[in-house]
């Protein structure tokens, strides 16, 4: 326990924990965009067949927000290791190799997330400065594609953090892991994925997280 302290009070460490909240609150908006249009569509059933008084722009505000949805929770997944990832290689590796991967890999990502930050930003800048609207409501379009750059923008620094946990696990093999996603087998993640709903008192042997 008192390694990872030690590990955790390191400047890596404490950067990595000031950023969740940032993440977390990202997360939250896009969850909470969903439950929202959910609603939406619920009031738009109900308007619709029983009022037949559909709500108008009810499209547009969809699109509207699908950028929120897609992008703001990819940071929080990043740190999570919730996302997608190709490990029949990756899970085979240990100590160096392992880490020197991960770099590579958090490297290239930034490359791509960094040019998709600078031309998403140049489609915000574009939208706002020529009033671009929706097709039906003519609503605002920028707002949503400011979403995106901001999105990325905070991907972008998780993955800077990442990479800088890969390059230290890559030159001290043998340290405690921060800011990295750690490869766990499938009892490990059911455990932590019911930690995050339950809190971390649950136990994955026992349904009322005694332990």
């Amino acid at each position: 326990m008192a390694h990872r302290t030690d590990a955790d009070a390191t400047l890596l460490g404490r950067m990595h924990r000031a950023f969740i909240p940032v993440e977390d609150f990202a997360n939250f908006l896009a969850a909470f965009a969903i439950m929202l249009l959910m609603v939406l569509g619920v009031l738009q059933i109900v308007l619709r067949t029983v009022f037949n008084n559909p709500i108008s722009g009810y499209i547009d505000l969809v699109e509207l927000s699908m950028a929120s949805m897609a992008f703001l929770g990819a940071s929080y997944c990043q740190r999570l290791g919730s996302h997608v990832r190709m490990e029949l290689l990756i899970g085979r590796l240990k100590g160096r190799s392992l880490w020197a991967f991960e770099a590579l890999g958090t490297a290239l990502a930034m490359f791509i997330i960094g040019v998709l930050i600078y031309y998403s930003y140049g489609h915000f800048l574009r939208s706002y400065t020529l009033g671009d609207t929706t097709m039906d409501a003519e609503f605002p379009v920028w707002p949503s594609k400011l979403l995106v750059p901001v999105a990325f923008s905070i991907w972008f620094i998780r993955l800077g953090l990442q990479l800088v946990g890969s390059l230290r696990m890559l030159i001290y093999p043998d340290a405690t892991p921060v800011a990295v996603v750690v490869a766990k087998d499938v009892a490990e993640q059911a455990q932590d994925e019911i930690d995050e709903i339950m809190g971390d008192g649950a136990n994955l042997s026992d349904p009322e997280g005694r332990a």
